[in-house]
Protein backbone atom coordinates (compact mmCIF):
# COMPACT_ATOMS: atom_id res chain seq x y z
CA UNK A 1 0.00 0.00 0.00
CA UNK A 2 1.02 3.21 -0.88
CA UNK A 3 2.06 5.88 1.81
CA UNK A 4 -0.31 8.51 2.57
CA UNK A 5 0.45 11.48 0.92
CA UNK A 6 1.00 15.02 3.44
CA UNK A 7 1.90 16.81 0.31
CA UNK A 8 -1.34 16.61 -1.92
CA UNK A 9 -4.59 16.42 -1.36
CA UNK A 10 -7.35 16.42 -4.06
CA UNK A 11 -9.86 19.80 -3.52
CA UNK A 12 -13.49 19.32 -2.51
CA UNK A 13 -14.67 19.43 -6.21
CA UNK A 14 -12.76 16.97 -7.54
CA UNK A 15 -14.14 14.58 -4.62
CA UNK A 16 -17.54 15.09 -5.35
CA UNK A 17 -17.02 15.49 -9.22
CA UNK A 18 -15.46 12.08 -9.03
CA UNK A 19 -18.40 10.86 -6.59
CA UNK A 20 -20.93 11.30 -9.40
CA UNK A 21 -22.25 8.16 -11.06
CA UNK A 22 -20.99 6.76 -14.29
CA UNK A 23 -23.23 5.71 -16.28
CA UNK A 24 -23.17 3.94 -20.25
CA UNK A 25 -24.89 5.11 -22.73
CA UNK A 26 -26.73 1.56 -21.78
CA UNK A 27 -27.70 2.98 -18.02
CA UNK A 28 -24.94 0.25 -17.17
CA UNK A 29 -22.06 1.34 -13.71
CA UNK A 30 -18.88 2.24 -15.13
CA UNK A 31 -16.28 2.53 -12.59
CA UNK A 32 -14.64 6.02 -11.37
CA UNK A 33 -10.83 5.03 -12.30
CA UNK A 34 -9.56 7.33 -14.73
CA UNK A 35 -8.80 5.37 -17.53
CA UNK A 36 -9.11 7.40 -21.01
CA UNK A 37 -8.49 4.17 -23.25
CA UNK A 38 -10.97 2.29 -21.74
CA UNK A 39 -13.82 2.24 -24.10
CA UNK A 40 -16.54 2.19 -21.25
CA UNK A 41 -15.32 5.08 -19.22
CA UNK A 42 -15.45 6.74 -22.57
CA UNK A 43 -18.68 6.16 -23.09
CA UNK A 44 -19.01 7.46 -19.40
CA UNK A 45 -17.87 10.77 -20.31
CA UNK A 46 -20.09 10.77 -23.58
CA UNK A 47 -22.67 10.05 -21.48
CA UNK A 48 -22.38 13.18 -19.46
CA UNK A 49 -22.46 15.29 -22.98
CA UNK A 50 -25.80 13.30 -23.77
CA UNK A 51 -27.46 14.64 -20.24
CA UNK A 52 -26.68 17.96 -21.78
CA UNK A 53 -27.65 17.26 -24.95
CA UNK A 54 -31.20 16.25 -23.14
CA UNK A 55 -31.08 19.45 -21.17
CA UNK A 56 -30.95 21.44 -25.05
CA UNK A 57 -33.52 19.44 -26.37
CA UNK A 58 -35.92 20.25 -23.22
CA UNK A 59 -35.46 23.46 -23.23
CA UNK A 60 -35.69 24.22 -27.04
CA UNK A 61 -39.20 21.67 -26.48
CA UNK A 62 -40.35 24.82 -23.69
CA UNK A 63 -39.45 27.77 -25.81
CA UNK A 64 -41.37 26.06 -28.58
CA UNK A 65 -44.71 25.33 -26.39
CA UNK A 66 -44.05 28.78 -24.47
CA UNK A 67 -43.94 30.60 -28.38
CA UNK A 68 -47.17 28.22 -29.39
CA UNK A 69 -49.13 28.78 -26.79
CA UNK A 70 -48.43 32.62 -26.63
CA UNK A 71 -49.62 32.92 -29.76
CA UNK A 72 -52.69 30.47 -29.78
CA UNK A 73 -54.12 32.66 -26.79
CA UNK A 74 -53.71 36.33 -28.20
CA UNK A 75 -55.97 37.93 -26.51
CA UNK A 76 -57.27 42.05 -27.21
CA UNK A 77 -56.19 44.18 -24.33
CA UNK A 78 -57.76 47.33 -22.94
CA UNK A 79 -55.34 50.33 -23.07
CA UNK A 80 -55.34 50.55 -19.22
CA UNK A 81 -53.39 46.50 -19.31
CA UNK A 82 -51.10 47.05 -21.76
CA UNK A 83 -48.97 49.75 -19.93
CA UNK A 84 -47.98 46.34 -17.22
CA UNK A 85 -47.35 44.10 -19.95
CA UNK A 86 -44.67 47.50 -21.14
CA UNK A 87 -43.00 47.27 -18.07
CA UNK A 88 -43.05 43.39 -17.64
CA UNK A 89 -40.70 42.77 -21.09
CA UNK A 90 -38.70 45.99 -19.94
CA UNK A 91 -37.86 44.62 -16.39
CA UNK A 92 -37.58 41.18 -18.27
CA UNK A 93 -34.83 42.24 -20.55
CA UNK A 94 -33.51 44.37 -18.22
CA UNK A 95 -32.67 41.57 -15.85
CA UNK A 96 -31.70 38.75 -18.66
CA UNK A 97 -29.16 41.11 -19.70
CA UNK A 98 -27.94 41.61 -15.63
CA UNK A 99 -27.64 37.99 -15.76
CA UNK A 100 -25.99 37.59 -18.83
CA UNK A 101 -23.04 40.69 -17.94
CA UNK A 102 -22.66 38.46 -14.65
CA UNK A 103 -22.20 35.53 -16.68
CA UNK A 104 -19.47 36.47 -19.34
CA UNK A 105 -17.82 37.79 -15.77
CA UNK A 106 -17.59 34.78 -14.34
CA UNK A 107 -16.94 33.54 -17.88
CA UNK A 108 -13.67 35.37 -18.12
CA UNK A 109 -12.65 34.14 -14.65
CA UNK A 110 -13.02 30.78 -15.30
CA UNK A 111 -11.85 30.99 -19.00
CA UNK A 112 -8.84 33.13 -17.21
CA UNK A 113 -8.66 30.08 -14.59
CA UNK A 114 -8.31 27.06 -16.74
CA UNK A 115 -5.77 28.60 -18.69
CA UNK A 116 -3.21 29.38 -15.77
CA UNK A 117 -3.78 25.53 -14.82
CA UNK A 118 -2.59 23.97 -17.53
CA UNK A 119 0.18 26.65 -18.56
CA UNK A 120 1.05 25.72 -15.17
CA UNK A 121 0.83 21.99 -15.76
CA UNK A 122 2.62 22.44 -18.91
CA UNK A 123 5.54 24.53 -17.07
CA UNK A 124 5.79 22.12 -15.00
CA UNK A 125 6.08 19.14 -17.70
CA UNK A 126 8.80 21.27 -19.50
CA UNK A 127 10.71 21.43 -16.15
CA UNK A 128 10.55 17.61 -15.97
CA UNK A 129 11.18 16.63 -19.18
CA UNK A 130 14.01 19.03 -19.06
CA UNK A 131 15.33 16.97 -16.07
CA UNK A 132 15.16 13.59 -17.96
CA UNK A 133 17.01 14.64 -21.08
CA UNK A 134 19.83 16.16 -19.02
CA UNK A 135 19.87 12.92 -16.69
CA UNK A 136 20.02 11.18 -20.50
CA UNK A 137 22.70 13.48 -21.51
CA UNK A 138 24.79 12.82 -18.43
CA UNK A 139 24.77 8.93 -18.38
CA UNK A 140 25.53 9.22 -21.88
CA UNK A 141 28.60 11.64 -22.08
CA UNK A 142 29.95 9.70 -18.97
CA UNK A 143 29.74 6.20 -20.72
CA UNK A 144 31.44 7.87 -24.15
CA UNK A 145 34.28 8.85 -21.86
CA UNK A 146 35.23 5.90 -19.58
CA UNK A 147 34.49 3.80 -23.25
CA UNK A 148 35.93 5.56 -26.15
CA UNK A 149 38.25 8.80 -24.34
CA UNK A 150 39.69 6.69 -21.43
CA UNK A 151 40.39 3.75 -23.09
CA UNK A 152 42.53 5.57 -26.27
CA UNK A 153 44.58 7.13 -23.07
CA UNK A 154 44.73 3.63 -21.75
CA UNK A 155 46.64 2.01 -24.48
CA UNK A 156 48.87 4.47 -25.21
CA UNK A 157 49.99 4.24 -21.82
CA UNK A 158 50.79 0.51 -22.07
CA UNK A 159 52.88 1.27 -25.07
CA UNK A 160 54.39 3.38 -23.66
CA UNK A 161 54.87 1.68 -19.97
CA UNK A 162 55.49 -1.72 -21.39
CA UNK A 163 58.38 -1.84 -19.51
CA UNK A 164 57.59 -1.73 -16.18
CA UNK A 165 55.13 -4.53 -15.30
CA UNK A 166 53.83 -2.93 -11.83
CA UNK A 167 52.76 -0.04 -13.53
CA UNK A 168 50.79 -2.01 -16.25
CA UNK A 169 48.91 -3.59 -13.69
CA UNK A 170 47.81 0.03 -12.23
CA UNK A 171 46.44 0.33 -15.97
CA UNK A 172 44.86 -2.44 -16.13
CA UNK A 173 43.55 -2.28 -12.98
CA UNK A 174 41.48 1.40 -13.62
CA UNK A 175 40.35 -0.32 -16.68
CA UNK A 176 38.29 -2.83 -14.99
CA UNK A 177 37.44 0.30 -12.69
CA UNK A 178 36.12 2.13 -15.42
CA UNK A 179 34.29 -1.32 -16.83
CA UNK A 180 32.46 -1.28 -13.41
CA UNK A 181 31.61 2.79 -14.44
CA UNK A 182 30.30 2.16 -17.15
CA UNK A 183 28.13 -1.31 -15.69
CA UNK A 184 26.64 0.90 -13.10
CA UNK A 185 25.58 3.88 -15.09
CA UNK A 186 24.22 0.79 -17.84
CA UNK A 187 22.03 0.02 -14.87
CA UNK A 188 20.05 3.60 -14.88
CA UNK A 189 16.85 4.01 -16.07
CA UNK A 190 16.87 4.99 -19.94
CA UNK A 191 14.11 8.39 -20.37
CA UNK A 192 14.22 8.79 -23.53
CA UNK A 193 11.01 7.37 -24.02
CA UNK A 194 9.41 8.96 -21.05
CA UNK A 195 10.85 12.26 -21.79
CA UNK A 196 9.18 11.62 -25.94
CA UNK A 197 5.86 11.33 -24.24
CA UNK A 198 6.20 13.91 -21.67
CA UNK A 199 6.95 16.46 -25.26
CA UNK A 200 4.23 15.06 -27.26
CA UNK A 201 1.58 15.11 -24.32
CA UNK A 202 3.06 18.82 -23.58
CA UNK A 203 2.32 19.63 -27.39
CA UNK A 204 -0.92 18.72 -27.86
CA UNK A 205 -2.26 20.13 -24.57
CA UNK A 206 -0.60 23.57 -25.44
CA UNK A 207 -2.38 23.30 -28.63
CA UNK A 208 -5.99 22.35 -27.70
CA UNK A 209 -5.63 24.63 -24.77
CA UNK A 210 -4.77 27.48 -27.26
CA UNK A 211 -8.07 26.83 -29.33
CA UNK A 212 -9.70 26.63 -26.31
CA UNK A 213 -8.54 29.60 -24.61
CA UNK A 214 -9.66 31.82 -28.17
CA UNK A 215 -12.56 29.54 -28.98
CA UNK A 216 -14.26 31.00 -25.43
CA UNK A 217 -12.73 34.29 -26.12
CA UNK A 218 -15.30 34.92 -29.52
CA UNK A 219 -18.04 33.30 -27.47
CA UNK A 220 -18.02 35.92 -24.94
CA UNK A 221 -17.96 38.62 -27.52
CA UNK A 222 -20.30 36.75 -29.08
CA UNK A 223 -22.74 36.95 -25.97
CA UNK A 224 -22.23 40.81 -25.39
CA UNK A 225 -23.18 41.06 -29.28
CA UNK A 226 -26.53 39.58 -28.86
CA UNK A 227 -27.42 40.98 -25.48
CA UNK A 228 -26.75 44.62 -27.13
CA UNK A 229 -28.44 43.67 -30.20
CA UNK A 230 -31.65 43.36 -27.54
CA UNK A 231 -31.04 46.51 -26.18
CA UNK A 232 -31.09 48.46 -29.12
CA UNK A 233 -33.52 46.35 -30.81
CA UNK A 234 -35.96 47.41 -27.80
CA UNK A 235 -34.81 50.58 -27.75
CA UNK A 236 -35.00 51.62 -31.02
CA UNK A 237 -38.43 49.33 -30.94
CA UNK A 238 -36.85 47.85 -34.55
CA UNK A 239 -38.48 44.60 -35.41
CA UNK A 240 -35.07 44.22 -38.05
CA UNK A 241 -32.66 44.21 -35.18
CA UNK A 242 -35.35 41.53 -32.76
CA UNK A 243 -35.40 39.28 -35.67
CA UNK A 244 -31.22 38.98 -35.84
CA UNK A 245 -31.14 39.00 -32.19
CA UNK A 246 -33.69 35.88 -32.48
CA UNK A 247 -31.53 33.72 -34.92
CA UNK A 248 -28.69 34.84 -33.27
CA UNK A 249 -29.49 33.81 -29.13
CA UNK A 250 -30.83 30.29 -30.73
CA UNK A 251 -27.44 29.92 -32.12
CA UNK A 252 -26.11 31.47 -28.32
CA UNK A 253 -28.54 29.01 -26.80
CA UNK A 254 -27.50 26.04 -28.36
CA UNK A 255 -23.34 26.92 -28.03
CA UNK A 256 -24.00 27.37 -24.09
CA UNK A 257 -24.98 24.33 -24.07
CA UNK A 258 -22.62 22.31 -26.35
CA UNK A 259 -20.12 24.27 -23.65
CA UNK A 260 -21.29 22.77 -20.80
CA UNK A 261 -21.45 19.31 -22.22
CA UNK A 262 -17.58 19.60 -23.11
CA UNK A 263 -16.92 21.68 -19.46
CA UNK A 264 -18.52 18.89 -17.60
CA UNK A 265 -16.95 15.60 -19.45
CA UNK A 266 -13.61 17.45 -18.99
CA UNK A 267 -13.94 18.50 -15.28
CA UNK A 268 -15.24 15.64 -14.65
CA UNK A 269 -12.69 13.13 -16.36
CA UNK A 270 -10.02 15.31 -14.94
CA UNK A 271 -11.23 15.13 -10.97
CA UNK A 272 -10.91 11.32 -11.80
CA UNK A 273 -7.55 11.91 -12.52
CA UNK A 274 -6.65 14.08 -9.10
CA UNK A 275 -8.87 12.33 -7.04
CA UNK A 276 -5.84 8.63 -7.97
CA UNK A 277 -2.98 10.21 -9.99
CA UNK A 278 -0.47 8.01 -8.61
CA UNK A 279 -1.83 4.94 -9.59
CA UNK A 280 -2.68 5.75 -13.59
CA UNK A 281 0.71 6.91 -13.86
CA UNK A 282 2.19 3.86 -11.96
CA UNK A 283 0.00 2.03 -14.90
CA UNK A 284 1.17 3.68 -17.74
CA UNK A 285 5.01 3.23 -16.74
CA UNK A 286 4.88 0.13 -15.51
CA UNK A 287 6.29 -1.44 -18.72
CA UNK A 288 9.10 1.21 -19.40
CA UNK A 289 10.46 2.17 -15.90
CA UNK A 290 10.46 -0.38 -12.32
CA UNK A 291 8.02 0.44 -9.94
CA UNK A 292 10.23 0.84 -7.08
CA UNK A 293 11.54 4.10 -9.40
CA UNK A 294 8.32 5.43 -10.21
CA UNK A 295 7.24 4.84 -6.28
CA UNK A 296 10.38 7.02 -5.36
CA UNK A 297 9.21 10.31 -7.58
CA UNK A 298 5.94 9.91 -6.82
CA UNK A 299 5.96 9.91 -3.06
CA UNK A 300 9.54 11.32 -2.46
CA UNK A 301 9.64 9.90 1.59
CA UNK A 302 12.75 10.28 3.28
CA UNK A 303 11.58 7.06 4.67
CA UNK A 304 12.37 5.29 1.12
CA UNK A 305 15.33 4.27 -0.05
CA UNK A 306 17.08 5.71 -2.81
CA UNK A 307 16.82 3.34 -5.58
CA UNK A 308 19.96 4.96 -7.49
CA UNK A 309 22.03 4.92 -4.51
CA UNK A 310 24.11 1.64 -4.94
CA UNK A 311 25.13 2.66 -8.79
CA UNK A 312 26.05 6.18 -7.72
CA UNK A 313 27.97 4.78 -4.87
CA UNK A 314 29.98 2.18 -6.56
CA UNK A 315 30.43 5.15 -9.26
CA UNK A 316 32.03 7.05 -6.83
CA UNK A 317 34.16 5.08 -5.39
CA UNK A 318 35.70 3.80 -8.28
CA UNK A 319 36.63 7.11 -9.60
CA UNK A 320 37.48 8.33 -6.65
CA UNK A 321 39.75 4.71 -6.62
CA UNK A 322 41.26 6.12 -10.52
CA UNK A 323 41.78 8.99 -9.33
CA UNK A 324 44.45 8.10 -6.89
CA UNK A 325 45.70 5.74 -9.30
CA UNK A 326 46.57 8.41 -11.65
CA UNK A 327 47.89 10.36 -9.66
CA UNK A 328 50.16 7.89 -8.34
CA UNK A 329 51.57 7.26 -11.76
CA UNK A 330 51.65 11.07 -12.44
CA UNK A 331 54.17 11.66 -9.37
CA UNK A 332 56.09 7.79 -9.88
CA UNK A 333 56.36 7.21 -13.80
CA UNK A 334 56.25 10.51 -14.96
CA UNK A 335 59.79 11.32 -14.51
CA UNK A 336 60.86 7.83 -15.90
CA UNK A 337 58.72 8.09 -18.86
CA UNK A 338 58.58 12.02 -19.66
CA UNK A 339 56.09 11.14 -23.15
CA UNK A 340 53.69 9.65 -20.94
CA UNK A 341 52.48 12.91 -19.31
CA UNK A 342 50.16 13.79 -22.24
CA UNK A 343 47.99 10.79 -21.60
CA UNK A 344 48.41 10.78 -17.88
CA UNK A 345 47.28 14.59 -17.80
CA UNK A 346 44.43 13.39 -20.42
CA UNK A 347 43.13 10.77 -17.91
CA UNK A 348 43.25 13.24 -14.55
CA UNK A 349 41.75 15.76 -16.56
CA UNK A 350 38.75 13.09 -17.93
CA UNK A 351 38.32 11.84 -14.22
CA UNK A 352 38.12 15.22 -12.80
CA UNK A 353 35.22 16.29 -15.67
CA UNK A 354 33.32 12.81 -14.87
CA UNK A 355 33.52 13.49 -11.33
CA UNK A 356 31.22 16.84 -11.94
CA UNK A 357 29.05 15.15 -14.08
CA UNK A 358 28.86 12.57 -11.44
CA UNK A 359 27.73 15.84 -8.80
CA UNK A 360 24.97 16.97 -11.43
CA UNK A 361 23.79 13.28 -12.01
CA UNK A 362 23.32 12.87 -8.34
CA UNK A 363 21.70 16.32 -8.35
CA UNK A 364 18.85 15.29 -11.05
CA UNK A 365 18.31 12.09 -9.74
CA UNK A 366 17.46 13.01 -6.48
CA UNK A 367 13.53 12.62 -6.00
CA UNK A 368 13.03 16.41 -4.87
CA UNK A 369 13.18 17.96 -8.30
CA UNK A 370 11.10 15.65 -10.30
CA UNK A 371 8.52 15.19 -7.18
CA UNK A 372 8.20 19.36 -6.95
CA UNK A 373 7.30 19.22 -10.85
CA UNK A 374 4.91 16.66 -10.13
CA UNK A 375 2.85 18.70 -7.55
CA UNK A 376 3.28 21.40 -9.84
CA UNK A 377 1.51 19.99 -12.36
CA UNK A 378 -0.99 18.00 -9.81
CA UNK A 379 -1.82 21.25 -8.15
CA UNK A 380 -2.21 23.69 -11.66
CA UNK A 381 -4.32 21.19 -13.04
CA UNK A 382 -6.75 19.84 -9.88
CA UNK A 383 -6.83 23.16 -8.73
CA UNK A 384 -6.66 25.84 -11.09
CA UNK A 385 -7.76 23.68 -13.77
CA UNK A 386 -11.30 21.99 -12.49
CA UNK A 387 -12.42 25.30 -10.94
CA UNK A 388 -11.81 27.15 -14.17
CA UNK A 389 -13.98 24.45 -15.97
CA UNK A 390 -16.52 24.98 -13.35
CA UNK A 391 -16.80 28.57 -13.23
CA UNK A 392 -17.38 27.85 -17.09
CA UNK A 393 -20.02 25.35 -16.47
CA UNK A 394 -21.88 28.12 -14.57
CA UNK A 395 -21.60 30.80 -17.39
CA UNK A 396 -22.88 28.11 -19.58
CA UNK A 397 -25.99 27.73 -17.40
CA UNK A 398 -26.28 31.23 -16.77
CA UNK A 399 -26.40 31.84 -20.24
CA UNK A 400 -28.25 29.72 -21.38
CA UNK A 401 -30.96 30.79 -18.58
CA UNK A 402 -30.87 34.61 -19.79
CA UNK A 403 -31.29 34.06 -23.54
CA UNK A 404 -34.30 31.71 -23.03
CA UNK A 405 -35.95 34.50 -21.07
CA UNK A 406 -34.77 37.02 -23.79
CA UNK A 407 -36.30 34.95 -26.47
CA UNK A 408 -39.54 34.47 -24.48
CA UNK A 409 -40.00 38.34 -23.75
CA UNK A 410 -39.04 39.02 -27.66
CA UNK A 411 -42.74 38.14 -28.69
CA UNK A 412 -44.75 40.06 -26.09
CA UNK A 413 -42.44 42.81 -27.10
CA UNK A 414 -42.80 42.63 -30.52
CA UNK A 415 -46.99 42.40 -29.64
CA UNK A 416 -46.59 45.62 -28.13
CA UNK A 417 -45.03 47.34 -31.06
CA UNK A 418 -47.90 45.82 -32.99
CA UNK A 419 -50.39 47.75 -30.64
CA UNK A 420 -48.78 51.10 -30.55
CA UNK A 421 -48.84 50.89 -34.21
CA UNK A 422 -52.64 50.52 -34.10
CA UNK A 423 -52.50 53.14 -31.84
CA UNK A 424 -51.57 55.49 -34.17
CA UNK A 425 -53.51 54.13 -36.96
CA UNK A 426 -56.84 54.77 -35.17
CA UNK A 427 -55.72 58.50 -34.70
CA UNK A 428 -56.75 60.73 -37.56
CA UNK A 429 -54.16 62.19 -39.45
CA UNK A 430 -55.95 65.39 -39.86
CA UNK A 431 -56.28 66.29 -36.26
CA UNK A 432 -54.01 69.01 -35.31
CA UNK A 433 -53.22 67.56 -31.94
CA UNK A 434 -52.13 64.47 -32.89
CA UNK A 435 -48.08 64.22 -32.94
CA UNK A 436 -47.93 62.15 -35.94
CA UNK A 437 -49.92 64.93 -37.87
CA UNK A 438 -47.42 67.91 -35.93
CA UNK A 439 -44.65 65.88 -37.64
CA UNK A 440 -46.32 65.66 -40.82
CA UNK A 441 -47.30 69.20 -41.08
CA UNK A 442 -43.94 70.34 -40.17
CA UNK A 443 -42.12 68.25 -43.27
CA UNK A 444 -45.27 69.16 -45.67
CA UNK A 445 -46.92 73.19 -44.32
CA UNK A 446 -48.50 73.81 -47.55
CA UNK A 447 -51.33 71.32 -46.80
CA UNK A 448 -54.56 72.95 -46.97
CA UNK A 449 -56.62 71.81 -44.07
CA UNK A 450 -53.65 72.90 -41.35
CA UNK A 451 -53.55 76.53 -43.25
CA UNK A 452 -57.66 76.95 -43.18
CA UNK A 453 -57.72 75.83 -39.82
CA UNK A 454 -55.12 78.24 -38.48
CA UNK A 455 -57.24 80.97 -40.22
CA UNK A 456 -60.09 80.55 -38.80
CA UNK A 457 -58.33 80.64 -35.86
CA UNK A 458 -56.60 84.22 -36.00
CA UNK A 459 -60.24 85.60 -37.37
CA UNK A 460 -61.39 84.15 -33.97
CA UNK A 461 -58.36 85.89 -32.40
CA UNK A 462 -59.23 89.31 -33.89
CA UNK A 463 -62.68 89.06 -32.86
CA UNK A 464 -61.71 88.32 -29.31
CA UNK A 465 -59.52 91.10 -29.80
CA UNK A 466 -61.98 93.64 -30.42
CA UNK A 467 -64.48 92.71 -27.65
CA UNK A 468 -62.86 91.08 -24.45
CA UNK A 469 -65.20 88.40 -22.67
CA UNK A 470 -66.34 88.70 -19.73
CA UNK A 471 -67.08 85.07 -19.19
CA UNK A 472 -65.53 82.38 -16.53
CA UNK A 473 -65.54 79.96 -19.51
CA UNK A 474 -62.93 80.61 -22.66
CA UNK A 475 -63.05 80.47 -25.97
CA UNK A 476 -59.68 80.72 -26.87
CA UNK A 477 -58.51 80.04 -30.05
CA UNK A 478 -57.35 76.72 -31.18
CA UNK A 479 -54.16 78.40 -32.37
CA UNK A 480 -53.19 78.53 -28.33
CA UNK A 481 -54.11 75.18 -27.89
CA UNK A 482 -51.65 73.84 -30.46
CA UNK A 483 -48.84 76.50 -29.11
CA UNK A 484 -49.61 74.87 -25.57
CA UNK A 485 -49.61 71.50 -27.51
CA UNK A 486 -45.93 72.27 -28.58
CA UNK A 487 -44.72 74.07 -25.67
CA UNK A 488 -45.77 71.22 -23.27
CA UNK A 489 -45.16 67.96 -25.46
CA UNK A 490 -47.10 65.62 -22.55
CA UNK A 491 -48.43 62.10 -23.78
CA UNK A 492 -51.06 61.24 -25.89
CA UNK A 493 -54.45 60.94 -23.61
CA UNK A 494 -57.66 60.52 -24.63
CA UNK A 495 -60.53 62.18 -22.49
CA UNK A 496 -64.50 63.22 -23.09
CA UNK A 497 -64.07 67.03 -22.41
CA UNK A 498 -61.30 69.42 -23.89
CA UNK A 499 -59.67 71.16 -21.39
CA UNK A 500 -60.74 74.31 -22.09
CA UNK A 501 -59.54 77.65 -20.11
CA UNK A 502 -57.28 75.64 -18.09
CA UNK A 503 -53.85 76.76 -19.55
CA UNK A 504 -53.01 72.90 -19.80
CA UNK A 505 -51.36 71.51 -23.12
CA UNK A 506 -53.96 69.89 -25.03
CA UNK A 507 -54.73 66.08 -25.38
CA UNK A 508 -55.04 64.13 -28.61
CA UNK A 509 -58.33 63.25 -29.95
CA UNK A 510 -59.99 60.97 -31.40
CA UNK A 511 -62.05 61.40 -34.19
CA UNK A 512 -65.42 61.16 -32.51
CA UNK A 513 -63.93 63.29 -29.88
CA UNK A 514 -62.64 65.78 -32.14
CA UNK A 515 -66.63 66.44 -33.71
CA UNK A 516 -67.39 66.86 -30.72
CA UNK A 517 -64.95 69.43 -29.78
CA UNK A 518 -65.81 70.96 -32.64
CA UNK A 519 -69.71 71.01 -32.24
CA UNK A 520 -69.07 72.93 -28.94
CA UNK A 521 -66.68 75.40 -30.10
CA UNK A 522 -69.59 76.40 -32.61
CA UNK A 523 -71.93 76.58 -29.93
CA UNK A 524 -69.64 79.22 -28.15
CA UNK A 525 -69.14 81.31 -31.43
CA UNK A 526 -72.77 81.48 -32.28
CA UNK A 527 -73.73 82.59 -28.74
CA UNK A 528 -71.14 85.14 -28.71
CA UNK A 529 -71.93 85.98 -32.50
CA UNK A 530 -75.23 87.26 -31.18
CA UNK A 531 -74.19 89.09 -28.11
CA UNK A 532 -71.26 91.03 -30.29
CA UNK A 533 -72.80 92.13 -33.57
CA UNK A 534 -70.49 93.52 -36.53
Amino acid sequence: MPPARADYLAPWWAAWLHGLPHRGLRLQPVPAAFRPRDPDYQQSLLFLGLVAAVCLGLNLLFLTVYLICLCCCKRDQEPETKRPHSCCVTWMAVSAGLICCAAVGIGFYGNSETNDGVYQLLYALDHANHTLTGIDSLVAGTTLQMRVGLEQHLARLNEILAARGDYLQTLKFMQQLAGSIVLQLSGLPVWRGTSADLTALAGHVAYVEYYRWLAYLLFFILVLTVCLLACLGLAKRSRCLLTTMLCCGLLTLILSWASMAVDTAAAVGTSDFCVAPDKFIMNQTESDISAEVVHYYLYCDQSLSNPFQQALTVFQRSLTTMQIQIQGLIQFALPLFPTAEKDLLGVQQLLNSSETSLHQLTAMLDCRGLHKDYLDALIGICYDGVEGLLYLVLFSLLVAASFSTIICATPRAWKHFAGRDRDYDDMDEEDPFNPQARRIATHNPARGQLRSFCSYSSSLGSQSSLHPPAQTISNAPVSEYMNQAVLFGGNPRYENVPLIGRGSPPPTYSPSMRATYLSVTDEHIRHHGTEFPA
